[in-house]
C-alpha cells in the first residue's frame, strides 16, 4: 500500500482570539504550499482544535504518515518537550499512523528577511529622516528558561544590526529572563541615539506584544528627545511560510535536525548544569482540550491589555496570572517562572536578576 502523507502544524495556543486567528492563517498559507496533502493544525492549550484533534482528522482522511512541525520561532520547552510528548502519546495509541516531527523555524535567512521587512515598514512609516548610524534597534524576544532559545534571539539581533548597518542594537525579553523590556529600553535611551526601533520578534499578537508596545510608550514619554518607532511582529509574512514549508521538506529529505547540541537537557550548558538528564515531559496534558472556555472575554481580536489593568487595579504586583492565562500566540516559553503552580519547571538560575523576572512589575 502506498504511503499517504499528511501535514500537522502544532502551535502553543492563546486566549487571545487575534493570535489564534493569525495562527490559522499561517496554517492556511502552508496548505497552499502543499496542495496535494491534507493539512491540519492544533494547539497545546487555550484554543481549539487541540493537537490530537488535528491528528484525528488526518487519520480519518487515511493518512499513514504525518509530518508534524512546530509553529514556533525557537526550540525551548514547548518545541523540545511538550509537543513531542503529545505526539508520542498519540503515536502509542495509533501505531498504524507514523508521526515524524520536524524542527522549529530557528535562525534562518528567510526569517531574518521577514524581520527586516517589518523593521523597514516602521522606518518607511515615519515622517522624519534619521540616519541608520544614529538609530538603535531593540529586538524583543519572548524569553525562556532555555539559554539556547534566548541566545538565538541575540543572533537574530546581530544579523539585523549588521544587515541594516544600524548604529547600535540591543536584545531584551518580554518575560522569564533578563533584561526585560523596561530596563532594556531605559538602558538603550542612555546610549545617545536619536531613534530607537522596537521590534517584537514574535509570530503573533497577544498580551505580551501589547505589553511591549505599552512599555515602549512609557519609556518614550520620559525621553521626548528620542524618536521611538514600534515595528510590527512577524505574523504570516511569506518568508515565514517559506521557512516552515522548508522545515516540512527537511523531514522528507532526512535533514530534520533539531538542535540538540546546545540543549540544556543533554549537555552541561553554563548555569543550567542541574538540568542535564532531566526527564523531558509535558505539563500541558492537564489543560489539553481547554478551548473556547479559555478564550479572553475582555477584548476581541486586538489585545487591549485590559487584563493587565484589571490585575493592577486589584493590587497585584506580578504578571504571571495572566501570562499563563492569556498565552500570546504560542511563542515559546509562556510562563514567567515566578509562580506557584506545580508545572515540572526547574528553577531558573537567575530568577533574582535585578533586570529580570522579579522586576517585571516595573513594566506594568
Amino acid at each position: 500500500m502506498s504511503e499517504k502523507l499528511g501535514l500537522m502544524v502544532c502551535g502553543h495556543g492563546s486566549r487571545n482570539k487575534g493570535a489564534v486567528k493569525q495562527f490559522a492563517q499561517l496554517a492556511e498559507g502552508l496548505k497552499a504550499r502543499f496542495p496535494d496533502w491534507p493539512v491540519e493544525y492544533g494547539y497545546l492549550e487555550f484554543a481549539n482544535p487541540v493537537i490530537h484533534d488535528g491528528l484525528n482528522k488526518l487519520r480519518e482522511q487515511g493518512c499513514t504518515r504525518v509530518l508534524a512541525v512546530p509553529g514556533m520561532l525557537f526550540a525551548a520547552g514547548h518545541a523540545k518537550n511538550d509537543i513531542p510528548s503529545v505526539l508520542n502519546t498519540y503515536q502509542a495509541m495509533h501505531p498504524e499512523m507514523k508521526i515524524s516531527y520536524g524542527r522549529e523555524l530557528a535562525v534562518d535567512t528567510r526569517m531574518v528577511k521577514a524581520a527586516a521587512a517589518r523593521i523597514q515598514e516602521a522606518i518607511d512609516a515615519s515622517d522624519t529622516e534619521v540616519p541608520l548610524h544614529e538609530t538603535l534597534l531593540m529586538v524583543v524576544g519572548r524569553g525562556a528558561s532555555d539559554p539556547d532559545a534566548n541566545s538565538n534571539v541575540a543572533k537574530i539581533t546581530r544579523l539585523l544590526w549588521e544587515g541594516f548597518g544600524f548604529g547600535w542594537a540591543e536584545t531584551c525579553y518580554s518575560g522569564v529572563t533578563f533584561p526585560l523590556v523596561g530596563p532594556g529600553l531605559e538602558h538603550a535611551a542612555r546610549l545617545g541615539y536619536k531613534r530607537v526601533i522596537v521590534f517584537p520578534y514574535f509570530l503573533f499578537t497577544g498580551v505580551l506584544v501589547q505589553r511591549i508596545y505599552g512599555t515602549t510608550d512609557e519609556v518614550a514619554a520620559s525621553h521626548p528627545d528620542i524618536e521611538f518607532l514600534k515595528a510590527g511582529y512577524l505574523n504570516d509574512h511569506p518568508q515565514v511560510i517559506d521557512t516552515m514549508a522548508d522545515r516540512v521538506q527537511e523531514i522528507l529529505d532526512g535533514a530534520n535536525l533539531m538542535n540538540c547540541q546546545m540543549c540544556k537537557y543533554r549537555e552541561q550548558v553554563l548555569g543550567f548544569e542541574a538540568e542535564v538528564g532531566l526527564a523531558q515531559e509535558s505539563h500541558h496534558h492537564h489543560v489539553e482540550g481547554l478551548g473556547a472556555e479559555a478564550e479572553c472575554q475582555l477584548c476581541d481580536e486586538v489585545c487591549t491589555s485590559a487584563c493587565e489593568q484589571q490585575v493592577q487595579a486589584a493590587g497585584h504586583h506580578h504578571h504571571h496570572g495572566h501570562d499563563h492565562g492569556h498565552g500570546h500566540g504560542h511563542d515559546h516559553g509562556h510562563h514567567d517562572h515566578h509562580h506557584g503552580h506545580d508545572h515540572h519547571h526547574h528553577p531558573y538560575p537567575h530568577a533574582d536578576h535585578p533586570l529580570g523576572p522579579k522586576s517585571l512589575n516595573r513594566e506594568g
